[in-house]
């Protein structure tokens, strides 16, 4: 469904995706992993069509995505980083707009918006500002909206962000059922563990290049490491945390220059 071919990104001749390929095909949810600077912000942003690459291609049911951006879009579901909301709405005037901008019937909108929003735990806030909402509550109709125009292909970005214990179990059940459903699912995230229960496969992305790409358990085998985490620190070269962080507790304890 979503092919990427030997896709790079360069910034004034800097490369920060380097010949990434990847197939995210239905019913399948990929974790995409690395540490910050690694190049997965990056990579998003070319799937979701906001940058070009500066070589190779990024393919949609076969076909170049900005050959027919509006198209592509409109099978494209998308929970960015950072939530990012018009904060004079309400959550349901948030995604009545989105709804009417991606052309639904305003009876459509209205019965899905409500109905996500009841089943999202927001029903008692659905007319209040979302200046008065929590990182969390924000977070939820940022899913929402993602999910309000049944697409096929669904990027997650650090989904789990501000959402509390119940609402993080809530989305794990909902990422599993949307891959029963047939969904295309690229989850970006810092949280191994949810990413070794929920994703059939990873790729783990190092300096803008793929170091790694298999299900969790083949890596976790291969390697001989006891679980993701070991993993990804062994394949990404992670810095001594345990020694830096004596050495912070040294700096902080120092009181004579």
């Amino acid at each position: 469904m979503l092919d990427l071919q030997a896709v790079s990104k360069s910034y004034r001749g800097i490369p920060a995706v380097h010949g990434v390929s990847f197939t995210l095909r239905p019913g399948e949810v990929l974790g995409y992993l690395g540490p910050n600077g690694s190049g997965k912000s990056t990579t998003v942003k070319m799937v979701i069509g906001m940058i070009r690459p500066t070589h190779g291609k990024v393919l949609f049911a076969g076909r170049e995505i900005h050959a027919d951006l509006l198209k592509y879009r409109a099978q494209l579901g998308y929970v960015p980083e950072e939530a990012q909301v018009y904060t004079h709405l309400s959550g349901l005037e948030y995604l009545q707009l989105v709804g009417r901008l991606r052309g639904m019937a305003e009876r459509l909108v209205e019965l899905k918006a409500r109905g996500l929003l009841h089943l999202l735990s927001l029903e008692g806030a659905q007319y209040s500002p979302m200046t008065e909402y929590s990182k969390g509550m924000k977070q939820r109709v940022l899913i929402a909206a993602a999910l309000l125009h049944d697409p096929k292909l669904i990027v997650f970005d650090e989904p789990l962000s501000g959402l509390d214990a119940v609402s993080a179990r809530l989305f794990k059940d909902l990422l599993l059922l949307l891959a029963k459903e047939g969904k295309a699912i690229l989850y970006i995230s810092h949280v191994l563990e949810v990413v070794e229960r929920v994703c059939q496969r990873v790729i783990i992305l190092f300096k803008g290049k793929v170091v790694a790409d298999a299900r969790p358990q083949e890596l976790t085998e291969l390697m001989r490491l006891p679980d993701l985490e070991a993993v990804f620190s062994q394949l990404v070269r992670q810095t001594d945390t345990a020694k830096v962080a004596r050495e912070l507790v040294e700096v902080m304890q120092v009181h004579h220059a």
